[in-house]
């Protein structure tokens, strides 16, 4: 997924049609002169609904499409014709999309299924002929319902990326080279921070032809929940893994001290991430030998499950699986 191409948030102004009128006509034809009310109802103005779309990943193709219009409903018609219904403008969306009102940020639908449908804004009921009106007190009604006015909305689509495991780190921890290596995913890699500007998901294959999905996020920095960095932009991501992995360089000075940051970060922004099981992956540890290597895994944090792994080498990797996999399945 090319970060160029990832969009995970646009606004657009959602427009539904309106309702068309009912018609105010009274029967007619060479044997007779004056008929009854025959006017038909008008039809109903077209709904702006998002479709799940499970083979999109990105929100690119709404980016540039600002306003969202329905098409409005026809006038309905002497001899009892109904109008024609406005038709329904379709948005297909990837899976972990959310609208939002876009001034008061209320909560509108959520798509997580392949194919769910969900009206975001319906269209104007169309308005009652004069036949509904007909009485033995009123046996000529000269009038008809007008039809309901569409709604006019801004709305915002957010993109919350469905996966099982979210790849939690400081930059240049080594989290996209490890979903290189277990994946088929093609990440952007180098030696400086913040090589990845977009998240990039990568579907692991697992023993007995089992996968799961594992999502690399930018890299977080402390001050990440306050804008720093790239700031709460890709965190909320996270908010829909199952389980977090954090990744931490063999490097660091303290590793302890960095988890702590991170999991700082983490619960600033939504407590409810510290809910989730999490797995540490000391990274890079192809340079440690197993002296050093025991020293450091004395002062990881005891309360967690925590694993020495190496992507280039492929060190501890089919371990790493057994640990996310069993977690997933606990």
């Amino acid at each position: 997924m090319a970060s160029s191409n990832f969009i995970d948030y646009v606004k657009i102004c959602s427009r539904s049609g309106h309702g068309g009128g009912g018609s105010a006509h009274f029967h007619r034809d060479k044997m007779t002169s004056k008929g009854g009310p025959d006017g038909g109802d008008g039809g109903r103005g077209g709904h702006i609904i998002l479709r799940g779309n499970a083979q999109l990943w990105t929100l690119l193709h709404l980016q540039y499409r600002k306003h969202v219009i329905a098409e409005n409903g026809h006038n309905g018609g002497p001899n009892h014709s109904f109008g024609a219904q406005g038709k329904d403008d379709v948005l297909e969306v990837p899976l972990g999309t959310i609208a939002r009102d876009a001034e008061t940020g209320e909560f509108k639908c959520e798509i997580t299924e392949d194919g769910q449908e969900i009206i975001l804004t319906p269209g104007g009921r169309g308005g009652l002929g004069n036949a509904h009106f007909k009485s033995a007190t009123n046996q000529t009604p000269r009038y008809a319902q007008p039809g309901e006015p569409g709604i006019e909305e801004w709305v915002v689509l957010e993109l919350k990326l469905l996966a099982d495991v979210g790849l939690v780190g400081f930059p240049n921890a080594g989290k996209s080279t490890l979903l290189s290596v277990v994946s088929a995913a093609k990440p952007k890699i180098a030696n400086y921070a913040f090589t990845t500007l977009a998240p990039n998901l990568g579907v692991v294959a697992y023993r007995d032809y089992k996968s799961f999905v594992i999502a690399d996020i930018p890299g977080i920095i402390e001050g990440a929940s306050e804008g720093k960095g790239l700031g709460l932009r890709f965190l909320r991501h996270i908010e829909r893994n199952s389980m977090l992995l954090f990744m931490i360089s063999c490097e660091s000075a303290d590793i302890a001290e960095e988890y702590k940051v991170l999991l700082n970060e983490l619960q600033t922004f939504n407590p409810e991430l510290l809910d989730k099981k999490r797995i540490l992956a000391v990274t890079k540890s192809d340079m440690l030998d197993e002296e050093l290597e025991t020293e450091m895994r004395a002062t990881l944090p005891a309360d967690l499950p925590a694993v020495f792994i190496s992507s280039i080498s492929g060190k501890n990797i089919p371990k790493l699986k057994d640990m996310i996999w069993e977690a997933l399945n606990s």
